[in-house]
């Protein structure tokens, strides 16, 4: 079976998992901070922190940012329910923005139409989530200014993005948002098994994640409500959790960082060469803008006849190609359906839903494997 994703692990990485086996430090040590700077440094931001997963980055930007029971956060329906989940664990409300069908980014002009929509019932959320989907940029710019016209906080969902940009500067520089979240999961353009960080240029967003990441204790002395007992003194100050990052994901991390700038220009690669060798068939792939460098986590199709989509999906499935779909809408899985979501409520994502299928694409798939692929998907066209 051809995988949709898959990691690309070499001997420098395992290199650096087996020197902090052999370390003082499995973990709370030295090559977290390192790996916290580096992804800093790469994205030009101030702060970063490195978590257990992505899921858990999302749940404390929340948190961070004071997202609790009678507020309100929006994010986009095609989209893994880890974006919407995380205001969930909150105690927030969740509602979601339909998307550009053509895309399957949040939509600013139905974005914009909610928000006014919003304020005459006095239901404006406190924080919106865009999804970075595929690895492309959610409209950034123009989410920011109705963020000021309509007074809300911007939790980047980048999960599938590190590497890309946004009119030519690094996704994570959080120049249109407060906190932005990246994944590092084994299908993610860089992996550390599983990982995620936040990264803000706010450093009371970053001392607060830190802080909740870790149980809420501090060894901080200026941070304590009375004076330390001592140099093992420490004082839990805040309800935490323990999502800390080990040294040894973070050692594999800070390895694969070393070639972020090859997979992804791997990725674009492949990319280009599926839109060649696709382009006159029945089917279209995600529109990219021009002013955005797109990671390419996926590469995903559009069939123009949606009455194949089943079809095409199982045929390329028997056929050992291991194709996926990103994703089912949120709106429509069962939990959120008894939240009171029914199908309708977003068209796009659901147009989107029942025509998309994730090609193969990771940096070792082999231009034989890509000929197989697109001559198997034309057979079953």
């Amino acid at each position: 079976m051809i995988p949709y994703g898959r990691q690309d692990i070499c001997q420098a990485d395992i290199d650096a998992v087996v020197t902090v086996l052999k370390s003082d430090f499995l973990t709370q040590g030295p090559v977290l901070a390192q790996f916290e700077q580096a992804i800093a440094k790469y994205c030009n931001v101030d702060y970063a922190v490195a978590t257990s997963n992505a899921t858990a980055s999302l749940h404390l930007a929340c948190l961070a940012l004071e997202v609790s029971k009678g507020d309100i956060v929006w994010t986009s329906p095609i989209s893994f329910v880890a974006s919407s989940n995380c205001a969930l664990y909150c105690d927030a409300s969740i509602d979601f923005v339909d998307v550009e069908f053509d895309t399957g980014l949040m939509c600013v002009n139905a974005l914009k139409k909610k928000l006014i929509e919003a304020k005459l019932q006095n239901k404006l959320p406190k924080v919106i989530i865009p999804v970075h989907l595929a690895g492309q940029s959610c409209d950034m710019a123009t989410i920011a200014d109705l963020a000021k016209e309509f007074d809300f906080k911007i939790i980047e969902d980048a999960s599938h993005a590190i590497g890309a940009k946004y009119q030519e500067s690094a996704i994570g520089n959080c120049q249109y948002s407060d906190i932005c979240v990246f994944s590092f999961h084994p299908v993610k353009i860089i992996t550390t098994a599983e990982g995620g960080i936040a990264t803000t240029n706010q450093p009371s967003l970053a001392k607060k994640i830190k802080l909740l990441s870790s149980h809420g204790i501090t060894r901080s002395p200026e941070d304590m409500t009375e004076e330390s007992h001592g140099s093992w003194y420490y004082q839990q100050i805040a309800l935490g959790f323990n999502y800390r990052m080990s040294e040894l994901h973070a050692a594999l991390g800070l390895s694969q960082l070393n070639r972020l700038d090859e997979f992804v220009n791997q990725r674009n690669v492949v990319a280009k060469r599926y839109t060649e060798k696709l382009a006159k068939q029945p089917l279209t792939h995600l529109k990219q803008y021009d002013d955005r460098y797109s990671s390419y986590h996926l590469f995903i199709i559009q069939l123009d006849n949606s009455k194949q989509h089943a079809k095409v999906f199982e045929q390329l499935k028997q056929a050992g190609i291991g194709v996926n779909i990103h994703y089912i809408p949120i709106h429509l899985q069962p939990y959120y359906k008894n939240l009171g979501f029914e199908a309708g409520d977003f068209p796009n994502a659901e147009k989107y839903y029942q025509q998309s299928i994730t090609l193969p694409l990771h940096p070792n798939l082999t231009i034989k494997e890509q000929d197989f692929i697109v001559s198997c998907l034309k057979n079953i066209i």
